[in-house]
């Protein structure tokens, strides 16, 4: 009886300790399991995911930050082509991360969408290789006439940009999927994986930009997109050296988050003329009270029809759904201030190069490349981020309370917009005077030469 007594807590503890072993968010390990928190995720499985992120930003930011350079020195394009074919393929490369959502959301899952996609990445970068030594094998006339050699620089430019849509938005997101939201420890870690995941993101720029560009310009460009095809393969090996420590978020029942959207714009255009009910809880599966009074148009997807009429995804949605619609639209002033900000930084890439091809770029007996000017938006970056969270961001969530922090957030991202407004505003009235002066100084130098 005694032995009985003293198994019983044993038992009783048996089931707690069992929930304690695996996360509490859904996650499955490598062999669709539940994850254990023992031996999948976390910073083990996050070492892996920031050693490919850190392969795959030196490798993108060695043909973005030097690519003006090529195609006017190489291709012997002008400085408005070549300016304007940087900022085309880098907005590619930002479009692109569309299509590999949407596959990893529907179809292939995270860690598939980023293996299937670096794959592409490395052959885009074979072809860049491949094409810098081409000039080499091919008769001049014909490499000319034939445009042997730019197709094949600007195909496999255009697959790196492929590439970047797989790894680009779900990089972090793997990251994340690491750690469980439900422990407070790994909580905690999740916040510290996105301070890495950024620093390893401008260290790899600031390598790119500095050790790699001078070899393509000393060295040549053979070697100089060698060195980060090599990177990016090693990249893809570490990222799947970690497939069997990972933790998996399963595909989503709903679909895909952009065909939910959408589902919500068409059914809400075919009810149009429908009147919205009162009482918002007579809308289709309101029982968690997210219905917010915002975009009210949109909550016509959400009527519950007669029973005779055909329903289905694209004629009825559940309040949810609505809902997510309505927090992209009110994200869309963020998103549209954005505009300008990316308008400037665009130009890191294009016309400041082009500008630092003109100008003396000695500085005692070390000659500065022209892409290289790019690293002090890198290092103000490494610098001005621990000052900002010590000093600005500590001082904005001083102001609101725990219950408020979108709106501290939203406060600390309009401070620095405001002052990356001020600097711009500044160097615009600088310019100012210098385009009326430049006329008269020049007319000036002709008056002397002519004496």
């Amino acid at each position: 009886m005694e032995a009985t007594d003293e198994e019983r807590p044993l038992l009783s503890q048996h089931p707690q300790d069992e929930c304690s072993r695996y996360t509490s968010d859904g996650t499955v390990d490598f062999y669709r399991q539940p994850a254990l928190k023992q031996s999948t995720g976390n910073w083990r499985a996050c070492f892996f995911i920031l050693g490919a992120e850190f392969s795959e930003c030196m490798c993108f930011f060695a043909v973005a930050k030097n690519l003006v350079t090529y195609l006017t020195t190489v291709l012997h394009e002008s400085n408005v082509d070549a300016a304007r074919n940087v900022s085309t393929w880098i907005g590619s490369c930002f479009l692109t991360p569309v299509i590999g959502a949407f596959l990893a959301d529907s179809y292939w899952g995270r860690y598939t969408t980023i293996a299937v996609f670096l794959s592409v990445y490395i052959i885009g970068m074979l072809i860049m290789t491949s094409s810098a030594a081409l000039p080499f094998f091919l008769p001049r006339s014909s490499d000319e006439s034939g445009g042997v050699h730019p197709a094949a620089v600007y195909l496999g430019l255009y697959l790196v940009a492929l590439g970047t849509g797989g790894i680009k938005p779900y990089a972090a997101a793997l990251g994340a999927d690491q750690f469980d939201g439900a422990d407070p420890k790994e909580r905690v870690a999740k916040g510290s994986f996105f301070n890495w995941y950024y620093f390893s993101i401008n260290i790899g720029s600031l390598l790119a930009s500095t050790l790699l560009v001078w070899v393509q310009d000393n060295i040549g460009w053979t070697v100089g997109f060698g060195i980060p095809t090599v990177l990016i393969g090693f990249g893809l090996a570490v990222f799947v050296a970690g497939g069997r420590i990972y933790r998996y978020k399963p595909l989503g029942r709903g679909g895909s988050p952009l065909a939910r959207v959408f589902q919500v714009v068409v059914a809400a255009t075919r009810n149009c003329r429908l009147e919205l009910p009162d009482d918002s809880s007579a809308l289709h599966e309101n029982d968690r009270g997210e219905h917010t009074s915002q975009f009210t148009f949109f909550d016509k997807a959400a009527i519950v029809l007669p029973s005779s009429e055909k329903k289905g995804p694209w004629r009825l949605c559940t309040v949810s759904q609505v809902e997510e619609l309505k927090t992209l639209l009110r994200m869309s002033p963020v998103w549209a201030s954005l505009l300008i900000f990316f308008a400037v930084t665009g130009q890191m890439s294009s016309t400041l190069i082009e500008q630092g091809m003109a100008m003396d770029k000695r500085v005692g007996a070390f000659v500065v490349s022209p892409a290289s000017l790019s690293t002090f938006d890198v290092i103000s970056v490494l610098v001005w981020v621990p000052i900002y969270d010590a000093v600005l961001a500590a001082g904005g969530a001083g102001e609101l309370d725990e219950h408020h922090v979108a709106g501290a957030v939203l406060l600390r991202a309009g401070r620095g917009r405001g002052v990356h407004q001020h600097r711009h505003a500044r160097v615009l009235l600088r310019s100012v005077p210098r385009v009326h002066e430049e006329p008269r100084l020049g007319a000036r130098a002709a008056r002397h030469r002519w004496r």
